[in-house]
């Protein structure tokens, strides 16, 4: 167990790589990778989690969402190999598979849950991972490996960040997960995984930014008043908390944490 103080730093600051979160994150994935077998206990449990994520994703297979993310996905069949969509015989490319079957299994949202700091359902990662997995030919040992990465970095997230206290959805925390998954499956370099959870994790431009639209007469408008922000949810791990601390705690351990 690695105990990993996170607090917010300036941009100023410029921090060093190897001290920042992304990094952190991204050693945790490679770390994985290096460690040879998986604990027996941690790859039953994603396997498991595998089986919830097949049976949440078939039961809402005739629900109007799904059918049209499955529909967006045949319209994209891929060259060989390609990865498989939950209700078809077909292959299509391997990111409109995670489309589809992400949306199976989000649908009902039956699928596992962990609450902590903050909401999460870490059997969002499982889509990508297979459909990756699938398309690039890698075992069902590479997978499980993958799985287990994205489930420590986004429990570990959750744990020790609530997003929610900062107008922010949990699914955030996603983003990070997957990509440390993606980079233990494939078995990537630290500096690979580092890069993509940093490009993964970094926010479109806000509505109501600096930038300002010129008129036709040339003058300089106005920004849009900036829409009203919902009040903290009333119930959940994140109802009525304090403001946060300046330093949170992040946990990395070696299981999947469910």
């Amino acid at each position: 167990m690695i105990d990993h103080q996170v607090r917010v730093h300036p941009s100023a600051a410029r921090l060093p790589r190897e001290e920042q979160l992304a990094w952190k994150l991204a050693a945790v994935a490679t770390g994985i990778q290096e460690a040879g077998e998986l604990d027996p206990d941690a790859a039953a449990m994603a396997a498991n989690r595998i089986i919830d994520n097949a049976s949440v994703a078939v039961a809402s297979l005739l629900r109007r969402p799904v059918a049209v993310a499955r529909a967006q996905a045949l319209a994209h069949p891929a060259a060989t190999p390609g990865a498989s969509v939950f209700g078809t015989t077909g292959r299509v490319s391997p990111e409109w598979a995670a489309w589809a079957n992400g949306t199976a299994v989000r649908e009902l949202d039956f699928h596992d849950t962990y609450l902590a700091a903050d909401y999460s359902h870490p059997g969002d990662n499982i889509p990508p991972l297979l459909a990756v997995a699938q398309h690039t030919g890698r075992s069902g040992a590479d997978l499980l490996r993958g799985i287990v990465a994205a489930y420590e970095v986004h429990v570990a997230l959750v744990k020790g960040i609530c997003l929610h206290e900062h107008r922010i959805d949990h699914v955030a925390h996603l983003s990070a997960a997957t990509a440390c998954g993606l980079g233990a499956l494939l078995r990537l370099p630290t500096e690979t995984v580092y890069q993509a959870s940093n490009r993964r994790c970094t926010p479109p431009r806000p509505r109501g930014s600096r930038a300002r639209a010129r008129s036709p007469a040339g003058r300089r408008t106005p920004p849009a008043s900036p829409e009203r922000r919902p009040s903290r949810p009333s119930t959940g791990p994140c109802a009525a908390r304090p403001p946060p601390p300046r330093s949170t705690r992040a946990r990395t351990a070696s299981s999947p944490g469910c």
